[in-house]
């Protein structure tokens, strides 16, 4: 007589290293997988520069208005404008050649006016006491002055920008991009070809050859900064007529 085997129950999957496999799997796709990033455009903000006269009170002759209407015609002062001829109006603005009264007052940078600059402030800070805030203000001013002193030692006199001098750069709601871009590059375009011109009259070399990382190129970089800092203020997009 034959017997009938006796069922076995349904074997148990042994699962105790699944839980690895998962951990290693998701590791595997974290490393792997890229990530849409959105394209824009890299801007360093200028610093604040303090200075001894209310920052408050702007001249309009300090201000460079660059404006991109809703239809991307481009108006500068007010007066429609080639966007080719745009880097000279930049230069021309921040150099003031001719001294014009449209146009910001350069000052002149001296030895003498920097250690006077320069004595007056130290002068500050020591009387300055238990004034904390009254001790950081001079400070500043210290070390402002301190920096002109080293960048006229570098390259001799210059003609500096007022503290409030900048180029200001206006778009309207519906302005495309693709000219905003094109503003963009201008504006800094000119900026960087006045620093290049500086650089190689006084170190032989352009500003773009020089190397923040190097430390005989750092106070070089400095001093061509602070005769052409870059000064771009970018204003919230408006509702602007078409029409130059």
């Amino acid at each position: 007589m034959l017997k009938k085997r006796k069922r076995s129950g349904v074997q148990e999957i042994n699962a105790g290293s699944m839980a690895d496999i998962a951990f290693l799997l998701l590791i595997f796709f974290l490393v792997t997988t890229t990530m849409d990033t959105d394209a824009g455009i890299l801007r360093l903000l200028p610093p604040i520069v303090p200075d001894e006269q209310n920052t408050d009170v702007v001249n309009q002759r300090d201000v460079y208005i660059v404006l991109i209407n809703d239809a991307d015609q481009l108006l500068v002062e007010g007066a429609p404008m080639d966007i080719k001829d745009l880097r000279e109006g930049a230069k021309l603005f921040m150099t003031n050649p001719d001294n014009s009264e449209d146009l910001p007052e350069r000052r002149k940078v001296t030895v003498a006016v920097c250690q006077q600059r320069v004595a007056e402030n130290k002068a500050g800070v020591a009387a300055s006491g238990s004034d904390e805030q009254a001790k950081q203000s001079y400070q500043e001013l210290l070390n402002k002055w301190e920096d002109k002193l080293d960048a006229v030692r570098l390259i001799g006199e210059y003609n500096e920008l007022p503290p409030n001098a900048v180029i200001s750069l206006q778009t309207g709601s519906k302005t495309s991009y693709d000219i905003y871009v094109k503003v963009q590059n201008e504006l800094e375009a000119a900026i960087a070809e006045l620093r290049d011109e500086l650089s190689k009259e006084k170190f032989n070399r352009k500003f773009s050859e020089l190397n923040g990382k190097n430390d005989d190129d750092k106070p070089l970089i400095k001093a061509v900064r602070l005769v052409y800092p870059q000064r771009i203020s970018e204003a919230e997009p408006v509702e602007i007529a078409n029409k130059p």
